[in-house]
């Protein structure tokens, strides 16, 4: 078996659920571009290029509502920045790759797979803590590309059928847009909560009713978002932050010692887990 369809093989278990949701909401957002006037073929190009979910949902409802060409381009990149940090968090892995691999890494990376690939580089750390030594199947740099791969190919074949079929399917395009407010409940709600990110939330969220409320509608998201950031950072900076997590055995983790030798405990065990489970997996191969 080739080196490529290794590594695809590999990465396929772990893209799975993350080209399921994208099938759920990429026909919605093939949909939404028909309306506008996307043919199919455009739609599969946009997002295997473009490749940005939350980006094409806006690209689609802000024109559907009339928005100037620039207003667009500026709200569209300034959802887009974070791709900058998740590459940028991968960058001291990919030192050693060749440039093109990583390059079509930090092209390819989305919220889901910088998430999936996070806790499969930080299993492999931790397998190679316990024992000693590399674990038995490391997870590489070609490995984290197919997943962005196999994610990108799911999500540009949905857009494609989401435009083939949006006519005959005639989902009401208010039903359809609300996919894109879909994926950001998700993501915040994905996550582990702190006191900041709860400050983040809520400001940001208090700030654009505010301005909707006064009749100031187009730039409400962006300055809610900024006066959201900025208030975190404030924040984060008065107040020593530490994630919100479920209490063990009915009692709060009692202090900063304990807490993180829970958090040690339990990533111990959910690597040991895995590296069992791969072992099987070999067995059975």
């Amino acid at each position: 078996m080739s080196t490529f369809a290794t590594h695809i093989r590999r990465a396929l278990p772990y893209a799975a659920p993350i080209m399921a949701g994208y099938v759920a909401i990429g026909i919605p957002c093939g949909i939404l571009e028909a309306e506008v006037g996307i043919a199919p073929w455009m739609a599969f190009i946009l997002s295997a290029t473009f490749y940005s979910g939350a980006g094409q949902f806006m690209l689609s409802n802000l024109w559907l509502a009339g928005q100037p060409i620039l207003a667009i381009a500026a709200s569209i990149s300034f959802v887009n920045l974070r791709q900058l940090l998740y590459s940028a968090a991968f960058a001291p892995r990919f030192q050693k790759v060749k440039r093109w691999l990583a390059a079509l890494f930090a092209l390819t990376v989305t919220d889901e797979s910088f998430g999936v690939n996070l806790d499969r580089f930080a299993q492999s750390d931790e397998t190679t803590l316990i024992s000693g030594e590399p674990g038995l199947s490391p997870w590489d740099a070609a490995d984290a590309t197919c997943v962005n791969l196999l994610s990108m190919s799911a999500w540009a074949t949905a857009n494609f059928v989401g435009g083939l079929v949006g006519s005959a399917l005639a989902i009401p395009t208010a039903v359809a847009s609300f996919a894109m407010t879909a994926i950001f409940i998700c993501l915040l709600f994905g996550r582990s909560f702190t006191s900041t990110t709860i400050v983040v939330g809520v400001v940001s969220a208090a700030v654009v009713v505010l301005m909707k409320l006064v009749g100031l509608d187009q730039p409400a998201i962006i300055v809610g978002a900024v006066c959201g950031v900025a208030a975190g950072c404030v924040f984060a900076a008065l107040h020593a932050d530490r994630p919100i997590v479920p209490e063990t055995s009915g009692e709060a983790v009692a202090d900063d010692e304990a807490y993180a030798a829970h958090l040690l405990d339990a990533d111990r065990l959910e690597a040991a887990e895995e590296r069992v489970a791969e072992e099987v997996r070999d067995e059975l191969r």
